[in-house]
């Protein structure tokens, strides 16, 4: 079979990669960098064409892409990512002699990736989750998108070549193509170690309970979305159709298919409805934006029908058009939503509610009555929040990521970032698929005890050979 073939090189190649320098894993990484960046002439027109999105945000999108490996890059050099923490022993002590203990992370094995369809290089091929893997040590088995086919295919190339250019196995990294049936093999292969996903929650959840079902369970990291729900107060809501062009300008960004696209906001029952209406007018002159592919499009309209025929909903601006994502906004009360599950389901695409509430003990029922989120926004003043402190602990219950003020849509790179929550937005609510802190899905501690010097890996040796941070007897320090 040939996919027992590509584990099996796969399974090979770790036994080489997990060994090689912290400094030649980064030079691996930037190398990726380097390659994707001298195809850029290609790769942005490719990626345009099969994804639909335009040419300014594939080219935004390839600079997130390009900085988060070398991100990752730097991070792996720093080290303190592998918690390197050191208990001397004392064969001393009385009664019992104290071992000497050394503890790390290390690299988990094989990790297969599913690529995103609405961000075709950054959470795609050399996205987030294959470069968190490769920078932990992992080999990787990428299934490719059907979304966008020639763009995985140009950016594995350019991986193999920064490969062969470090010196390393070909499968380190290894790219597979099919459908539904390929992918579950893949997470049902006894070589994989961890699982890596970026798309819908029906998707993610068969992926996370094949995984568990096998003779050896596995973690699945899926991130699955979420309606990332504002909340708004009166005094941020002062200037109304200032706000609700904000709130209209990231609801319909890049047709509404983000993660962290805003689908619901609660607003003050006395002005629910007026803002709807402004929030409407700037819906009611957005066009309706191509979607990344049929099949999403599909979706969309399928469940726009479902809500409109639940007769639970004002709507406030219908749909123009089936054939491209045309913006949708619709009305209704806090008992309404609460009281409707299928309200809280995430509708991928350019649509929005408008939740009104009487009261703060009615916000603070439905903070309660959230599903988990990636991100929960606040609107409010500082004076607003200053009695608030159960529905801002609520809150934090409820997602991975609290904005006070601004807009969800829009993620940072970087160090302190969090992109992941409660379930269902995620599998895992302890990890994150964006920022550094991502490498550490795919790794698990281990630790030596009575080992010789000589035999500790650098990380752990006494002399300290490559300079990080460790923990030594509680204390930190190099």
């Amino acid at each position: 079979m040939q996919l027992d073939k590509v584990l099996h090189q796969s399974e090979v190649a770790f036994e080489q990669y997990k060994t090689i320098s912290l400094a030649d894993r980064a030079s691996f990484l930037r190398a990726i960098a380097d390659q994707l960046e001298g195809i850029k002439e290609a790769l942005i027109p490719t990626a345009c064409e099969e994804s639909n999105l335009p040419e300014g945000r594939i080219t935004g999108e390839l600079g997130r892409t390009t900085g988060q490996i070398r991100l990752f890059a730097k991070y792996v050099v720093d080290g303190t990512w592998l918690e390197a923490t050191i208990d001397h022993g004392d064969p001393g002590r009385t009664p019992v002699p104290k071992p000497d203990l050394r503890r790390m992370l290390v690299p988990l094995g094989p990790v297969a990736v599913f690529g995103a369809s609405n961000f075709p290089l950054a959470f795609s091929t050399a996205g987030g989750d294959s470069i968190s893997a490769l920078a932990a040590g992992c080999t990787v088995v990428y299934k490719g998108h059907p979304g966008h086919p020639k763009t995985s295919l140009m950016v594995f190339e350019a991986i193999q070549k920064a490969i062969a250019e470090a010196g390393l196995p070909q499968g380190v990294f290894q790219h597979i193509e099919g459908g539904i049936a390929e992918g579950q093999a893949l997470v049902q292969h006894p070589a994989i170690k961890a699982v890596g996903f970026t798309g819908s929650f029906k998707g993610g959840k068969a992926l996370f309970d094949l995984a568990n079902d096998r003779s050896e369970p596995i973690p699945v990291y899926a991130e699955m979305g979420s309606i990332n729900p504002i909340i708004a107060f009166d005094k941020a809501l002062g200037q109304q159709e200032q706000v609700a062009g904000q709130y209209a300008q990231s609801l319909t960004l890049g047709a509404g298919q983000f993660c962290t696209n805003p689908g619901v906001i609660f607003v003050p029952s006395s002005i629910a409805a007026s803002f709807a209406q402004n929030t409407g007018k700037f819906l009611a002159d957005t066009a309706g934006q191509k979607m990344l592919h049929d099949g999403i499009q599909t979706a969309y309209n399928e469940s726009l029908d479902k809500l409109a025929t639940s007769g639970e909903l004002k709507w406030i601006q219908k749909a123009a058009g089936k054939e491209t994502g045309h913006p949708a906004l619709a009305l209704t009360d806090l008992d309404t939503w609460i009281k409707e599950e299928a309200l809280q389901e995430e509708v991928f695409g350019p649509f929005g509610i408008v939740v009104g509430y009487d009261s703060k003990e009615a916000l603070l029922q439905a903070a309660r009555s959230l599903q988990g989120q990636l991100t929960i926004t606040l609107w409010a003043s500082e004076e607003e929040l200053a009695d608030q402190g159960a529905l801002i602990s609520a809150l934090q219950e409820k997602c991975g990521r609290l904005l006070f003020g601004g807009v969800p849509t829009g993620v940072e790179v970087g160090h302190a970032m969090q992109h992941g929550g409660p379930f269902p937005a995620t599998t895992d609510s302890r990890s994150t698929s964006v920022g550094v802190y991502a490498i550490k899905r795919f790794a698990r501690p281990f630790a030596f005890q009575n080992c010789p010097d000589s035999l500790l890996p650098d990380v752990l040796k006494d002399a300290n050979p490559l300079g990080i941070f460790r923990t030594m007897d509680g204390v930190v320090g190099r």
